[in-house]
C-alpha cells in the first residue's frame, strides 16, 4: 500500500490540532463524513438571539445578559445532571479543553471516566444470568448459555474469552488505554481505492460489579473493564460531547472457577455502525492488545508507537494493512 499521511490521525496523536482533516490520495481513502461539519462559533448563537435576551433580561428585572446567564447557571447544571445517562454523562470540564501533547495523555470522554469511578453504573453479571446456578456448569455450556441470552437481540455481541488471554490483553490496555481502528467500507463499484473509516477507542477499569467468588487477594475478580469506541470524526469535534456508537463489557465472575471472562457489547442504534461491523471492532481488539498473542509483532508497536505520540513513525496505511490481514 502506497504511503499517505493522515492528517486528522496525526493530530489525535499529537493532541495539538484543530477539527479533522483528511488528505485523501486516489489509492486510500479515509471516509468518516458524517463528522466533517465545522464547529459553530457559540458568539454567533449569542448575538443571533442578542435582543431577544435583553428583553428576557429586562423582564425578569436583569440589567444584563450576564446577570440572567448567571441567574440560570445553577438550574441549567440540574437539568444537565438529570438528563446525563451512562453514554452521555454530565461533563465535570468544557470540552474545548480536548487536547494534550500526546494520545497517553488525550482526553478520556466522560462516559469512559463515569464507568471507571468509584460510583459503580454498570449492570452486574447477575442481571444477565443466575451466577451460582451457572459456576455448577462447565466452561464450554457456560459459553454456550452465554451466547443463547443475547441470541435475540440485533444490538448485543457476546464472547467467552479465557483468563489468560484476557489478562494479556489487560495488562497492555492499562499501559495504552486509547487507540484507533479503521473499519474497512466497501468500495462503490468500478473504484479501486481502499475505505475505511477511523474509530477511536477508550479503556475504563473500575470495580467488580459483583461479589468474587474467591477470598480477596486470591481472586481474579479485581475489576470489571469496558472499552468505549466513538467515531474518531465525532471525537475530534466533539471532545467529551462525543457520543460512544458501542460500548462493551468485561466481566470476570466467572474467572476464578471456570477460567472465563465474559464479554458483551452494546451497539446504540442509528449511529452509524451496524452490529456486525462493531464485532469485527471487538475482535479487532484482541487482534491488537494481546501483544504475547496474535498482536505481536507491528500490530503492538502501532499501539506502542499511538501511546507514545509518534507521529513520525506511525502512519495510517500500515494500520490499514494491519487491519486488512485479520481473518
Amino acid at each position: 500500500m502506497a504511503s499517505v499521511r493522515f492528517q486528522g490521525l496525526r493530530s489525535v496523536i499529537r493532541g495539538q490540532c484543530s477539527p479533522l482533516r483528511f488528505q485523501q490520495r486516489r489509492w486510500a481513502q479515509v471516509h468518516d463524513v458524517r463528522y466533517l461539519a465545522s464547529h459553530h462559533d457559540p458568539n454567533h448563537i449569542l448575538d443571533r438571539y442578542r435582543s431577544k435576551l435583553d428583553q428576557k433580561a429586562k423582564q425578569e428585572g436583569h440589567d444584563s445578559i450576564e446577570s440572567l446567564k448567571e441567574a440560570y447557571n445553577e438550574k441549567i447544571k440540574d437539568l444537565r445532571v438529570k438528563a446525563s445517562t451512562v453514554t452521555t454523562p454530565e461533563p465535570e470540564t468544557p470540552a474545548s479543553n480536548a487536547a494534550e501533547p500526546t494520545a497517553a495523555k488525550a482526553p478520556i470522554s466522560h462516559a469512559a471516566r463515569e464507568v471507571s469511578g468509584k460510583a459503580n453504573p454498570i449492570k452486574p453479571l447477575s442481571s444477565y444470568l443466575d451466577v451460582e446456578k451457572i459456576r455448577e456448569l462447565p466452561p464450554k455450556e457456560v459459553e454456550a448459555l452465554w451466547r443463547l441470552r443475547f441470541a435475540s437481540s440485533p444490538t448485543s455481541i457476546c464472547a467467552a474469552i479465557p483468563l489468560e488471554i484476557y489478562q494479556r490483553i489487560m495488562s497492555a490496555a492499562r499501559q495504552n488505554p486509547q487507540f484507533v481502528l479503521p473499519l474497512p467500507r466497501p468500495s462503490a463499484e468500478g473504484e479501486q481505492e481502499t475505505q475505511a473509516d477511523i474509530h477511536f477507542l477508550q479503556w475504563a477499569f473500575h470495580p467488580p460489579a459483583g461479589e468474587p467468588a474467591a477470598p480477596s487477594g486470591e481472586t481474579a475478580n479485581t475489576h470489571v473493564s469496558t472499552v468505549i469506541f466513538t467515531h474518531l470524526g465525532a471525537f475530534k469535534m466533539h471532545g467529551a460531547f462525543a457520543q460512544p456508537h458501542t460500548t462493551i463489557t468485561h466481566y470476570l465472575d466467572l474467572a476464578d472457577d471456570k477460567g472465563l471472562v465474559l464479554m458483551h457489547g452494546q451497539v446504540v442504534p442509528e449511529r452509524g455502525v451496524s452490529t456486525m461491523e462493531a464485532t469485527w471492532l471487538a475482535s479487532c481488539v484482541q487482534r491488537f492488545y494481546d501483544f504475547e498473542g496474535q498482536a505481536s509483532g507491528r500490530k503492538s508497536e502501532l499501539v506502542r508507537m499511538f501511546t507514545q505520540g509518534d507521529t513520525e513513525n506511525f502512519k495510517v496505511e500500515e494500520l490499514m494493512a494491519e487491519a486488512e490481514r485479520i481473518q
